[in-house]
């Protein structure tokens, strides 16, 4: 197979590992597919990966890819792929483990992936995978939140927090959340009520929600519990060994990462392409300048109020 380019790494580390390299693709295994890259995009995720932070799930392989959120055409397809075909628009994501999605070519499970709608571009289609999938399952899955019910959502204009305040209000339930204080005129937009800024009393809104939902991993335990309805849940997203052992303890607290279930996956595509879903894009930048879009993210948070893309010729 002919050699393509992607940004890889030789160890952990900060962004300064980070280079623009060739590689040769693998030839799609079992259930995998290989996928000519159009767009991808970054997740706070990509860099927690490369620092080792998560290095107990990722393991010590290198050189490793970088990047999950992808969007493209199906370029070739492993035994037992059924479902997408060669040609095929596709969004998904690569596995934690293997990654790779900020390339020209990119493998994945087939089951993390999902036809493209024709409504979105790839640069779109890009934007939706992590974001989407985590906030619905929150949603509608752990967070089991019902017509009727309220949620509070920490971050509600981060890339998951906005799509929790979508799937939650499409599910009928009314939404309060937490954002900058510069921002809280776009929370009001999305339908966010009350909005309070992320250093807010939690006394004011005591006992008010069935679900508090954590998408920035910063909104103190106890903060939490006094938000909380009796019987109600707290979900997080931002996983540490102490949150694991918090989430096998009885009582309200879960942390959870999103499963690449493929009907799920499906039903966040079906919103994004009938427009009950919008996640923006902040800024688009080519492959071969996303190396410094991808350290000026990291380091000072900007683009803020959307998605960084890259868009891959």
């Amino acid at each position: 197979m002919a050699t393509m380019k992607r940004i890889q790494y030789h160890h952990y580390g900060g962004p300064e590992v980070l280079r623009l390299e060739n590689f040769e693709p693998a030839r799609p295994g079992a259930g995998e597919i290989l996928v000519r890259v159009r767009a991808a995009a970054a997740n706070p995720m990509d860099w927690k990966i490369r620092n080792g932070e998560m290095k107990i799930m990722t393991g010590r392989g290198f050189p490793r890819g970088l990047g999950h959120d992808f969007a493209g055409v199906v370029e070739a397809v492993g035994d037992g792929v059924t479902r997408l075909a060669v040609g095929d628009a596709v969004l998904g994501g690569a596995g934690i483990k293997a990654a790779g999605a900020f390339s020209e070519m990119v493998l994945a499970e087939e089951k993390a992936v999902v036809k493209k709608p024709t409504e979105l571009s790839f640069e779109q289609a890009a934007a939706i995978p992590t974001v989407g999938l985590t906030a619905f399952q929150a949603i509608t899955g752990k967070g089991k939140l019902r017509p009727g019910q309220a949620v509070f959502i920490h971050g509600c204009l981060g890339g998951v927090g906005r799509a929790a305040v979508q799937f939650a209000t499409m599910g009928g339930a009314s939404v309060a959340g937490s954002c900058r204080a510069s921002a809280a005129q776009d929370a009001h937009d999305l339908g966010v009520t009350p909005v309070v800024e992320f250093d807010f009393d939690p006394a004011a809104l005591g006992g008010r929600f069935d679900l508090v939902f954590d998408t920035a991993g910063t909104l103190p335990i106890k903060a939490a519990r006094t938000l909380l309805k009796p019987g109600g849940r707290i979900l997080d997203i931002t996983p540490t060994p102490a949150k694991f052992a918090r989430s096998a303890l009885p009582g309200p607290f879960q942390t959870m990462i999103a499963q690449p279930i493929t009907k799920d996956l499906e039903e966040v595509a079906r919103a994004a392409g009938q427009g009950t879903l919008r996640l923006p894009i902040a800024r688009t930048v080519p492959l071969s300048e996303s190396i410094a879009a991808l350290m000026e993210l990291e380091r000072h948070r900007t683009p803020k109020g959307g998605k960084l893309v890259i868009a891959v010729d």
